[in-house]
């Protein structure tokens, strides 16, 4: 393990912290702990809800279903976004193509009068 500000190894012990341990960098003196928490969800858990989310379940549903809460799924949504934003690309759109589809909604009358023909 390396110390995340200068990318050393060379460190040591420096306490425990809410139960994990705590190491000190000996080039840069920056205090580092590397294992993630026990209440920390997987990435694959993060997934599934991104993937419930782009299906049309809400927030709560969805928290519900996988069992974390509903401010975290936001949150890890909300996080998908940005890196998706940071990822999108510069360039403009000049042409765009469309098809031709039309849709009705509502309710259609039929006419039961054959006169007005």
């Amino acid at each position: 393990m390396n110390c995340p500000r200068c990318k050393s190894s060379n460190h040591t012990k420096n306490g425990i912290v809410c139960g994990r341990q705590r190491y000190k960098c000996h080039d840069c003196g920056y205090n580092y702990s590397v294992e993630t928490k026990s209440t920390a969800s997987p990435t694959v858990v993060k997934r599934q809800a991104l993937q419930l989310y782009l299906e049309g379940l809400g927030f709560r549903s969805i928290g519900r279903f996988l069992g974390v809460s509903h401010v975290s799924v936001q949150k890890w949504i909300k996080n998908f976004g940005q890196e998706i934003e940071e990822l999108k690309s510069e360039n403009e759109l000049s042409i765009v193509e469309l098809d031709e589809m039309h849709t009705y909604i509502g309710n259609k009358k039929i006419l039961l009068d054959l006169d007005c023909c």
